[in-house]
Order: structure tokens, then C-alpha cells, then sequence
């Protein structure tokens, strides 16, 4: 999504991609009730909102105890400069990644990551520390979540 899609959207969108952020699965019928605005404008808004990428598409949250009896962390990456493709290539082949965020300041990226086991942490951090290109790591293991508003 461009930014000119971005500054199209309207206070009605915006109501919208809130209402699904809370619950994706809403249904159209209570999307419109709620929004005071018709079915068939829903569906068109939505039909709407997906083609242009201001939806890129519907998930499953999982809640704290569906993650107890796994780690998570968030790893800060600084890669040697021209290194960024390879080192994204070998991100992406990881499982226990769930998302890599390009970043400005300290860090090239920031990865969340979740594993297992405090082993198959410190073994994921080790296959991360020796890809070709990454320079530097820092990890922070997450001990709790204290607001979660719901994005992923």
C-alpha cells in the first residue's frame, strides 16, 4: 500500500480496520450494526480496503496461555553493511521467527522470535549469531505482556 491509498482512508475505514483489529472474525451484519452503515457497504469497503493492502489479510492471535511453555524474545541485529539480502534470506528459512522489522537507530532489524525450550533459544540465537553478515546481536527474553492491542 502506497501512502496516497493511506491518506484515503476515511473515518468510516478507519472504524472498520479498528472493529477487526479487536475481532477479525466479526460478522458483516454486526460490522454494519455497530458502524450504523449497510451490509453491502461493509463487503464493498472490506473488498475495497484488501485490494488496495490497507487489509493484508486475517489472523490468529494467540492468547498468553496458548504461548506458556515457550520462549519468546525479541532479538536487536546489526549487520555488516551490503549484507542485508543474505542475511534476510537466511531470517526467513527460520520458523521460530515470527517477524523482522527493519529498524532505525542501534540496529539494523529487530526479530521476535519463540522457541521451546531455553536449548532451542540458545541454539536459534547461536544459528542467528553465525549467518554470514550479522555482526552483533542483543537479545531480550520477554518475562510478560503487559498491553497487548492486539497486533500481528
Amino acid at each position: 500500500m502506497n501512502d496516497s491509498s493511506i491518506a484515503t482512508l476515511d473515518s468510516t475505514d478507519r472504524q472498520l480496520i479498528a472493529a477487526l483489529q479487536l475481532n477479525a472474525r466479526e460478522s458483516v451484519a454486526t460490522l454494519a450494526r455497530n458502524l450504523g452503515i449497510a451490509r453491502t457497504t461493509v463487503t464493498s469497503r472490506l473488498a475495497r480496503l484488501e485490494r488496495s493492502g490497507a487489509i493484508a489479510g486475517y489472523g490468529v492471535r494467540l492468547g498468553q496461555k496458548a504461548m506458556e511453555g515457550s520462549l519468546q524474545a525479541y532479538v536487536g541485529i546489526t549487520v555488516q553493511p551490503r549484507s542485508g539480502k543474505e542475511v534476510l534470506r537466511q531470517l526467513e528459512g527460520m520458523d521460530q521467527v515470527l517477524q523482522l522489522c527493519a529498524v532505525s537507530g542501534e540496529f539494523d532489524y529487530v526479530a521476535w522470535l519463540r522457541s521451546e525450550s531455553p536449548e532451542q533459544l540458545d541454539g536459534l540465537l547461536d544459528a542467528i549469531g553465525h549467518i554470514e553478515g550479522v555482526e552483533k546481536t542483543t537479545t531480550s527474553i520477554i518475562l510478560s505482556t503487559k498491553i497487548d492491542r492486539g497486533r500481528i
